[in-house]
């Protein structure tokens, strides 16, 4: 496959939750064909189930401003700006050649001119951001969630919601698999990050079942 990137397994693939089967939304041709491409070559896109999920939940909230921690090949952000016409998406990307693919995709989807892509680790990059941003999707490295939460408090407008992929992380979270021991590092990384936004009387915080689940936390 030739990709380095941090925390790379989707053998497991994602969870099959008992709503998956109902949450299967069709998107257009190319993201379609994006979107299989990527899951052929193990490239962690978001899995059905999350895309779903977001589609509906952008379309529901209208963002303007959307900021999105990890890009891979351009998918989630896709999907995004397809339910949002007016919105703008900034994305950051650590891995040069899914950035690189990405930028071909944007342009292919006809929504180059929608989004500013950035090559960077996300840590390095998020503290340069100014501005303020109505939704954001944290789906990188998960060990750096607690670690971003701070500045993307700072990037979240009052009333703006931040949504966290992987919350549940296979199963291995939630108590539903056992923990290899290669994992458990990874776990308690996320559970740091589940107990600081449950507990955060800045954000009103609830994780959802669906796909390898997610944190909506609403900025008040």
């Amino acid at each position: 496959m030739g990709y380095d990137y941090a925390h790379f397994n989707t053998a497991e693939g994602e969870r099959q939750t008992p709503t998956a089967r109902f949450n299967r939304a069709v998107f257009s041709g190319e993201t379609e064909r994006v979107i299989k491409l990527a899951n052929e070559r193990e490239i962690p896109v978001c899995g059905r189930e999350t895309l779903t999920f977001l589609s509906a939940l952008v379309s529901a909230l209208d963002p303007r401003e959307i900021l999105e921690v990890g890009t891979a090949v351009g998918v989630s952000a896709t999907v995004m700006l397809n339910a949002c016409a007016n919105a703008r998406v900034t994305t950051i990307e650590k891995n040069e050649k899914f950035y690189a693919e990405a930028l071909e995709n944007f342009k292919n989807f006809g929504k180059t001119q929608h989004v500013t892509a950035i090559l960077g680790d996300a840590a390095e990059v998020l503290p340069t951001i100014t501005g303020e941003y109505d939704f954001i999707f944290l789906d990188g490295p998960k060990v750096q969630y607690v670690k971003y939460l701070p500045v993307l408090k700072r990037l979240l407008r009052r009333g703006g919601t931040l949504l966290a992929d992987d919350v549940l992380l296979f199963g291995y979270v939630s108590g539903e698999r056992e923990i290899p021991p290669k994992r458990k590092m990874l776990v308690q990384h996320v559970e740091e990050y589940l107990n600081a936004v449950l507990n955060d009387k800045e954000l009103r915080t609830a994780v959802i079942n669906i796909g390898n689940g997610l944190a909506m936390s609403v900025k008040v």
